[in-house]
């Protein structure tokens, strides 16, 4: 693989996202913490939280954990919200940290859809296209683990509700100060649930055809674009991963109608998670080449790439930016290691999800005098 000069290489270089410019085309993916503060209603911003965006702001964007839409779209203790005032003043204090440090950031927001409990959504039910649980998925909750119950298959008003959701976490995004928002579409979640024919059985407008699947998805696109922009606004996807027991029969179909629907409404990117989530990248099934060549946008890479494939992605232009996700939890400054060649810290899966700075704030940088030689 002919990998050119660092300072010449396109990684490293500035880019532009929809109407965002940004330092350097990595990007740090949307990793949920279970930091946020429960007690006071699901809202970020405390001083390690700030800390932590703070910390890995050499890169060029940031994606936020996923922010759920409301109390119904939460799926896991401790994760923010984005549909209170006091959730919107929380994170502007993690924005400003990041734009004082040079970096831009992205809300995702996110509804769980089936992937959840009423111990965690204050008794609500939780939401799906239809009235089925994910086989061999549990819920943790702060009574244990708990078996995840049937979900209330959702009626065209609810729909329309959840709809209106997301374009309400949109725009408290901007009042929060965010730079734009990532709709999270992948991974198994509400917006996926739809879009899959093994978790969609609707025989309404929101079912059966490819087209009917896709609905819901490009409604809540239209919605967020509608108000705040295209050029601020990207999906997450993930047409091959079966993470929280989701599938398709015809992922390529499904998901090539789908980019191309995004690609007519002029949305800023597409943030593909290429194979299975934090696993393989080999599965069978969606072309992910041609999916990036026919959309004009930007694409984002996602899923186990290293230095030397994220180069060779952004030279040879099979993506305009690579998002790293658990490199940048062990590592605050994976942007200056990457330039560098340098070796990086292995994270802790034990704290991923404990609260607190440990696995958090912690991870050492390089050596200060080192990286200002570098500089």
């Amino acid at each position: 693989m002919n990998v050119p000069k660092i300072q010449q290489t396109r990684l490293f270089q500035p880019g532009r996202i929809g109407c965002i410019d940004i330092a350097n085309r990595i990007v740090m993916a949307p990793l949920t913490r279970c930091r946020a503060d429960e007690a006071a209603g699901d809202v970020p911003g405390s001083d390690i939280n700030v800390e932590y965006y703070r910390q890995r702001s050499g890169a060029g964007l940031i994606v936020s954990e996923g922010t759920q839409v409301s109390p119904r779209g939460k799926g896991y203790m401790a994760t923010p919200g984005i549909y209170s005032d006091a959730q919107v003043e929380g994170w502007k204090a993690i924005t400003h940290a990041v734009h004082q440090a040079g970096s831009k950031m992205l809300a995702q927001i996110w509804h769980v859809g089936r992937i959840s409990h009423p111990e965690l959504t204050g008794g609500l039910q939780p939401f799906a296209p239809s009235a089925l649980a994910p086989e061999g998925v549990v819920a943790y909750t702060h009574q244990g683990k708990r078996d995840i119950p049937v979900p209330l298959a959702m009626s065209a008003e609810q729909i329309a509700e959840v709809v209106g959701e997301f374009r309400r976490a949109a725009a408290n995004a901007m009042r929060a100060g965010f730079d734009g928002v990532e709709i999270h579409g992948a991974n198994g979640y509400l917006i996926d649930q739809f879009l899959r024919d093994g978790t969609n059985r609707r025989d309404d407008a929101y079912g059966g055809s490819v087209a009917a699947r896709c609905r819901f998805a490009l409604e809540i696109v239209d919605a967020v674009v509608a108000e705040i922009g295209a050029a601020r606004v990207g999906i997450r996807l993930s047409p091959l991963t079966p993470f929280n027991a989701i599938s398709d029969s015809h992922p390529q179909a499904t998901f090539e109608h789908l980019i191309e629907q995004l690609d007519r409404r002029g949305v800023a990117f597409i943030h593909m998670i290429e194979g299975a989530t934090g696993g393989s990248r080999d599965l069978p099934g969606f072309d992910y080449a041609a999916a990036r060549k026919s959309f004009r946008g930007a694409y984002i890479a996602n899923n186990g790439y290293d230095r030397t494939l994220a180069i060779d992605a952004v030279e040879s232009g099979r993506a305009d930016a690579v998002a790293f996700g658990r490199a940048f939890l062990a590592n605050p400054d994976l942007p200056s290691r990457l330039r560098r060649g340098a070796p990086l810290n292995q994270p802790d899966p034990q704290s991923f999800y404990t609260p607190g700075p440990a696995g958090y704030t912690d991870y050492p940088a390089l050596d200060l005098d080192e990286q200002a030689a570098e500089a």
